[in-house]
């Protein structure tokens, strides 16, 4: 009777590892290599000039002046519109 409550105990313990678990370990030549090519891309970032103005593609189509301010007129009164049956 108790082997058959302890089956189900230690089936929740540690699961064996994986295939995919066991391939992500890394050698220590591994390590030093991906430490190398992270120091390489850092460095390479420190090379890239700083961008001093935006780029603006569309710069020289539009105008740099604002848009001057229009006297508006007031529009004609409308008739009031109907309200009730017509027919036709």
């Amino acid at each position: 009777m108790i082997a058959m409550l302890a089956g189900p105990a230690y089936a929740q313990g540690k699961t064996p590892k994986t295939l995919e678990e066991m391939m992500d370990a890394k050698t220590p030549d591994q390590i030093e290599k991906e430490q190398a090519t992270d120091k390489a891309y850092k460095d390479s970032l420190k090379k890239i000039p700083d961008a001093k103005t935006p780029a603006d593609p569309w710069g020289n189509a539009r105008s740099t002046d604002a848009p001057k301010a229009t006297a508006k007129t007031p529009a004609a009164k409308k008739s009031p519109t109907k309200i009730g049956n017509t027919a036709n």
